[in-house]
């Protein structure tokens, strides 16, 4: 019988690990969970004995993989997996793989919600300002930035997307306008939402150049990784221009900066919680344990990232 770990340190809802355990014993398979655990320790003797894992933020580095020693797939539950160090999985054999799309309207709601607030000036019962007409530009648009362009049409936003991975036809068949350089992206509009990886040509590409060319009462939206953003070009902008903010759920490294000089300018999450919701939870467990057993059952490595 083979052996699935579920090792998270940010559970999944109960719902959804239920359902997770549910369906991998009704595929014949053992799945074992390691919840809230304290120590990496914990997760080093865990992952001893299995032959797959699912992850969610949890860290799969060198010392995990080598020490899972029958590991034949890692699974992140999510779109992002940077937390999975995908050259030694290769080195080893081992299938890496996402759960693209399953946590995609849960994040756009989040980074749309965090835009309203910002736009009310964190409700603290001064006049804020609205959402209609103003230009939202999509740096990415995957799962993620479709559902984001789905509701700011609905708040009568014009919509603007930039990825060089998509012809023109593939963003205009969705009503939203395609640009041809991020720099025409930050310059036309006042919202930018990033939805891109951290990756080694993405990794402090949000720069001074580009925040600082952006419009009057310009706003950034950060769902993505805290990778991206050139933390102190941010911080020279928006010491230059009093009406740039930043919101975002992940905390940069320079908060106490933030706080210090920008009250009421920035807002982040306690914790990236873009997926935090109980429907992504189910979704995205439910499609990491489906994915493992067309693993070991048909072969299928559609979804694998190295």
């Amino acid at each position: 019988m083979k052996k699935v770990l579920l090792a998270t340190e940010k559970p999944f809802s109960k719902e959804a690990s239920d359902e997770i355990v549910k369906i991998g014993k009704n595929a014949g398979l053992d799945v074992v969970l390691l919840e809230k655990y304290s120590s990496k320790d914990e997760l080093l003797n865990a992952v001893s004995d299995v032959n797959a894992m699912i992850i969610r933020s949890d860290v799969a580095d060198r010392e995990v993989i080598e020490c899972g020693k029958n590991l034949e797939i890692i699974v992140r539950a999510g779109a992002g997996y940077d937390n999975i160090d995908l050259k030694v999985a290769t080195e080893k054999n081992i299938i890496a793989m996402n759960t693209p799309g399953q946590n995609s309207n849960a994040v756009a709601e989040l980074a749309f919600g965090m835009m309203v607030m910002v736009a009310r000036g964190n409700y603290d019962g001064k006049t804020g300002t609205e959402l209609r007409e103003k230009n939202l530009g999509l740096h990415a648009y995957g799962n993620v930035g479709k559902y984001m362009a789905k509701i700011a049409k609905g708040f009568g936003m014009n919509v603007f997307a930039f990825d060089p991975f998509l012809k023109d036809e593939q963003i205009e068949v969705d009503g939203i306008t395609p640009v041809h350089s991020v720099e025409e992206l930050y310059e036309k509009c006042q919202y930018i939402s990033l939805h891109i990886p951290a990756n080694e040509k993405t990794k402090k590409s949000i720069n001074y150049s580009l925040i600082s060319s952006m419009p009057a009462n310009a706003v950034l939206v950060n769902t993505a990784r805290k990778e991206v953003i050139d933390e102190e070009g941010l911080l020279k902008v928006m010491a230059e221009r009093k009406d740039v903010k930043y919101v975002s759920d992940i905390i940069p490294d320079n908060f106490n900066l933030f706080e210090e000089n920008f009250k009421g300018r920035f807002f982040f999450t306690p914790k990236k919680m873009g997926a935090q919701t109980e429907e992504a939870n189910v979704n995205a467990g439910v499609a990491a344990i489906n994915q493992i057993i067309d693993f070991f059952e048909k072969g299928d490595i559609k979804y694998k990232v190295n």
